[in-house]
């Protein structure tokens, strides 16, 4: 089973509402480690509305919060035919990253338009002039933001435009070719102080330790299943929830298939800490 992609195969949330038969148990957990926020919980009546967007909602998975998600926001932007925004950063000290899940989306950069289908990526530094527009099908992106943490003596970080499925994934040593990471930013080039992956597990794949470690993770499952060992618990996890974990939470997990388990993941790196 290969871990690149000819086709992509990204879960997407519909919106809507759950019947008024449903139960109201589910799996949506908030812990000061750890949240899940399950697929169910992605309904019409919590999405988010923003300044200057046009045909466009927003399902806020993270944002900065104290005892949460302390360094980046996390949206999932669904835009209606033709819609978008010609002014979508409103804070230059942010930059952005854009994975694109379903439709097609036109991004413009210093003048230059940029396209992306369903498996697209974009990096965009603080500052950056752009703007967006779906195409007549619509579209519907991840954004995850984060404010630049500038270094003296380090430029700001190009602007990125990949494409998942052009990118070798990247296998993690001693795991027999279990599992892969496939990389948007270049992990030698300091200038950066955020990461984001796509991780890639075979079906029976095993993150084999408790991860305890400084950064903090915003985790989107974009396709399968697994069960997480998040601080103490135990929880399951399939394509449409979404995982935010604190910094030195203990993290681990195996891989449920039967297919592949596949996730969007953001770090914050390369940073001294910061005082307050």
């Amino acid at each position: 089973m290969p871990f690149a992609r000819d086709e992509a195969n990204y879960f997407v949330p519909k919106g809507g509402l759950p019947p008024q038969t449903q139960l109201l148990t589910d799996r949506a957990i908030f812990t000061e480690a750890y949240a899940v926020i399950p697929k169910g919980v992605l309904s019409s009546i919590v999405t988010s509305v923003l300044p200057f967007w046009e045909r466009a909602r927003f399902w806020v998975l993270a944002r900065p919060l104290s005892g949460f998600a302390e360094t980046f926001s996390q949206y999932i932007v669904e835009l209606g035919a033709g819609g978008g925004c010609a002014h979508p950063e409103t804070d230059s000290r942010v930059q952005g990253a854009i994975f694109v899940v379903s439709g097609r989306l036109d991004i413009t950069l210093d003048g230059v338009v940029h396209r992306l289908s369903d498996g697209g990526f974009a990096y965009l530094p603080p500052a950056a002039e752009w703007s967006l527009r779906a195409s007549d099908s619509g579209a519907t992106f991840h954004w995850i933001r984060k404010r630049y943490q500038s270094v003296e003596g380090l430029p700001l970080p190009d602007p990125i435009f990949a494409d998942e499925r052009e990118i070798t994934p990247e296998p993690m040593p001693d795991t027999d070719n279990a599992w892969a990471t496939t990389r948007f930013m270049d992990p030698a080039d300091l200038r950066h102080d955020m990461h984001v992956t796509i991780v890639t597990m075979r079906p029976g794949a095993a993150i084999p330790f408790a991860e305890t470690h400084v950064m903090e993770h915003g985790l989107y499952v974009l396709e399968g299943k697994a069960v997480y060992h998040l601080n103490q618990d135990w929880v399951e996890v399939e394509a449409g929830d979404f995982m935010w974990l604190r910094a030195f939470c203990p993290q681990a997990c195996y891989a449920g298939g039967p297919g592949l388990f596949r996730y969007l993941l953001y770090k914050d790196v390369n940073r001294h800490a910061v005082f307050p």
